[in-house]
């Protein structure tokens, strides 16, 4: 999906923090030069306090969080699920957006998905396309593809919209040592007026460089966007 230059009449939130070890910072600094390309404005915000700004989120087209683990409030979990039913698009990856919150089941419910484990360090696996949603924007064109990072073992609503999954090899970690498990690595689902974007792809700045994963994380905040 090519960036649109031009006129700017989008805005993009990025709101980033939690746990350090995500580098909130450094990878959501990533993609704001694409985003700029794209036509947007950006802005950036250090406090989930920006999710009680009812009127500055209706003005958002696209919340891009990476803000791992922590606490959020009732009222700004309220705020940034109303702000995607009414339409403002909500994108992320790994961490930032789906260890986010724990025990949030609003959130939770937003984002269709919650981290629950991965094997310890990083781990060669591939990512494999859902042949069924070939022809979904965020994913059409691409291939499966091998990434070296750490594998997400995740809880998902049934009713989200995989694209791509990643599969667990037996092993010591789990009770049936024998089983090979398929788990979603990348889904959309719709909340409402408002679309929602997540890939549990991006520990570290260097999982960007694979360029599926590049490709399909742009991509995926492009089509959250309202």
């Amino acid at each position: 999906m090519t960036p649109v230059t031009g006129t700017t009449n989008r805005r993009a939130l990025v709101v980033r923090g939690g746990w350090e070890g995500h580098d909130p910072v450094t990878l959501t600094d990533l993609f704001v030069p694409f985003l700029k390309d794209s036509g947007y404005t950006v802005d950036t915000a250090e406090d989930l306090a920006v999710y009680e700004d009812a009127e500055r989120l209706a003005a958002t087209d696209l919340v891009v969080q990476c803000w791992t683990m922590g606490d959020i409030t009732a009222e700004q979990s309220r705020g940034l699920s109303a702000a995607v039913r009414a339409g403002t698009g909500l994108a992320g990856w790994h961490g930032g957006i789906v260890d986010a919150f724990r025990g949030d089941l609003d959130y939770f419910l937003l984002t269709g998905g919650q981290f629950l484990m991965h094997p310890p360090g990083f781990v060669d696996h591939t990512v494999n396309l859902v042949p069924e949603r070939s022809g979904h924007p965020v994913t059409r064109g691409l291939a499966d593809f091998r990434v070296h990072t750490e594998q997400y073992w995740v809880a998902t609503d049934p009713a989200v919209d995989v694209l791509a999954t990643t599969t667990f090899a037996a092993d010591q970690y789990r009770a049936d040592r024998e089983a090979r498990v398929v788990m979603p690595a990348v889904w959309t689902r719709r909340h409402g007026a408002g679309r929602v974007f997540v890939s549990a792809i991006g520990h570290k700045a260097d999982d960007f460089d694979v360029p599926e994963v590049r490709t399909l994380t742009e991509r995926g905040l492009l089509w959250a966007s309202r």
